[in-house]
């Protein structure tokens, strides 16, 4: 029993809970960035290249290997169907682009989030309203003239000090 309570108080921590919601937000974007790659960038790339779809491009290792009727293969699905051996360097392309992609996506992020941290950091420090009496050691009004524990005399605060 004291295993599923430690496994409770481990699930239910929030950084735990944060992640997990981070993991699952992420593969969403990375669903999206897939489809913009292969349905948004890739065929005016393509197109623009002379009409080439980058995710079927590939280099047939087996050239040996034909379809049923004995004609050569000449798509990615056609290898595939018949196990030919391929290098599918098209598919390659669209990952890195996918890749870059997020890369980038997690750049402006991490340097937003860093801009708002910087600003928080460079706010003022707020004024000082209290000093140390040197005879007592006690904290004192900085426009205090004589210490309320040891009744020192103490001098004026130096303004800019």
């Amino acid at each position: 029993m004291g295993i599923v309570k430690e496994f409770k108080e481990f699930a239910m921590r929030g950084n735990v809970i944060d992640l997990a919601v981070g993991v699952i937000i992420g593969a969403a974007f990375g669903k999206i960035v897939t489809s913009l790659v292969n349905d948004i960038i890739m065929p005016p790339l393509g197109k623009a290249m002379g009409g080439i779809d980058f995710g079927s491009r590939f280099w047939n290792l087996d050239p040996d290997i034909t379809l049923a009727d004995g004609s050569p293969v000449r798509t990615l699905a056609q290898a595939q169907e018949v196990g030919a051996s391929v290098v599918a360097y098209g598919q390659f392309i669209n990952n890195v682009i996918d890749f870059l992609i997020v890369a980038f996506c997690i750049f402006i992020l991490v340097k937003g989030i860093n801009m708002l941290k910087r600003k928080e950091h460079d706010k003022p420090e707020p004024e000082k309203t209290t000093r140390e009496c040197p005879y007592c050691l006690t904290e004192v009004s900085a426009k205090a003239s004589r210490c309320p524990q040891c009744t020192s005399e103490l001098e004026p605060e130096k303004v800019g000090a």
